[in-house]
């Protein structure tokens, strides 16, 4: 069995030290990323909302435009059974 001896200690604590420190660089490396990633789901969040909006506008026109056509229909089939002058 191997002998525990301080030289050997030191050098399992260096490399522990050296392990800690690269996984502190990962982790602020991830926390970066995901910073960069809210704001890019936050941007497409909002285009997502802006494009519901426009559908909607698009959606309430053509409802106005099938109301009007309607209505024109209507005109036309009544104009059929009045009397011309």
């Amino acid at each position: 069995m191997t002998e525990v001896t301080n030289e050997l200690m030191y050098e399992l604590l260096k490399k522990m030290q050296s392990d800690i420190g690269s996984l502190k660089f990962d982790v602020t490396s991830t926390k970066t990323e995901l910073s960069s990633l809210r704001g890019s789901v936050a941007a497409m969040q909002m285009d997502t909302h802006r494009i519901y909006m426009r559908l909607d506008r698009v959606d309430q026109r053509l409802d106005r435009i099938e109301t009007r056509l309607e209505l024109r229909e209507l005109q036309e089939a009544q104009a059929r059974f009045e009397p011309h002058p």
